[in-house]
């Protein structure tokens, strides 16, 4: 009986168990992450400027930040803050509904940090990212 038990046990536990090499699909598209993406999109041509100058910066969880504030004009600042908030609400839509499309919301850290690298990766040479020891030119 003892073994037959720890055989059930056993064979529940692969089943709702997720294996350690699954990998999130992070290309997974559906029409809330298609909606995010075009948010993002229409708002990049705003930001991209900021990311040139240095005022703004690509941070180590996958969002934005304004970096120097004295790089924009005072007249600006609202709008770049307005532009950075409604980035990182976008981003971190983006992160959970990765996450949920690929049926495991618990995997929506890992979906960040991959997200984090793969930013730093296509940033544009002289765009600012931030490392554990600070901000880093590329």
């Amino acid at each position: 009986m003892n073994r037959l038990f720890l055989s059930a046990i056993f064979a529940l536990s692969f089943f709702f168990m997720q294996p350690a090499a699954m990998a999130a699909d992070i290309e997974i598209n559906t029409p809330a992450i298609s909606a995010i993406k075009n948010s993002m999109q229409a708002r990049h041509n705003q930001l991209a400027p900021h990311y040139t100058s240095g005022a703004v910066g690509l941070t180590r969880d996958g969002l934005i930040a304004v970096r120097d504030a004295k790089a924009v004009p005072l007249k600006d600042r609202q709008s770049v803050n307005t532009l950075v908030a409604a980035e990182n609400k976008d981003r971190n839509a983006l992160y959970k509904e990765i996450a949920v499309a690929n049926q495991n919301p618990q995997w929506e850290s890992d979906i960040r940090n991959t997200f984090a690298q793969r930013w730093v990766e296509k940033a544009k040479a002289g765009w600012w990212y931030q490392t554990a020891s600070g901000w880093v030119q590329k």
